[in-house]
């Protein structure tokens, strides 16, 4: 997702590593922070009392809709293209049926596979991989446990953050 700017999200690798002390949690912030590389910025402690956990969970905001508009302009436009490659190949191999009506087929494949780009976008900007991170909190506030979240820059930086946290004994919920 990195190499086409799908998201406008800055941290598209978040991370949920659950505690079952506060204490060994606030610690783990300092270790993780130091060994992964990451900036205090990045690393919230979500506690079982936690008032607005949604904002540490998701604090951006304004990238969510940023998110919405590119996977909808880039997918749908992907799509396009898609309808565009595969009408083209059928002119090519001379279907009947295409080459019969070939403005209406031409109407057709580029309308369909914008359509379906356009739906593709929308599963992205759903961002169902969020779920399982989300759930993950909700799951340790409920059960008086604290989580570290991590919003890493790369997914380098993830890998070196959940490393960190495994080792101290989290359970670690990454998004995709």
């Amino acid at each position: 997702m990195s190499d086409i700017p799908v998201t406008g999200e800055v941290s598209n690798s978040k991370l949920a590593a659950v505690f079952d002390s506060e204490s060994v949690a606030r610690a783990a912030v300092a270790e993780v922070v130091a060994e992964a590389g990451l900036e205090p910025a990045q690393v919230k402690l979500v506690t079982d009392d936690e008032p607005h956990p949604n904002i540490k969970l998701e604090p951006e905001g304004q990238g969510i809709w940023r998110t919405i508009i590119r996977a909808h302009a880039w997918l749908g436009g992907a799509g396009v293209v898609v309808g565009l490659l595969v009408f083209s190949a059928m002119m090519w191999m001379d279907v009947p049926a295409i080459a019969a009506s070939p403005w209406t087929s031409f109407a057709v494949f580029v309308v369909f596979g914008g359509i379906a780009g356009l739906l593709v976008g929308g599963l992205v900007s759903l961002r169902p991989d969020h779920d399982r991170y989300v759930l993950a909190t909700q799951e340790a506030m409920a059960e008086h446990k604290t989580t570290v979240l991590v919003h890493a820059l790369s997914p380098g930086q993830g890998d070196r953050a959940a490393r960190v946290l495994a080792g101290l004994g989290a359970k670690v919920t990454r998004t995709l």
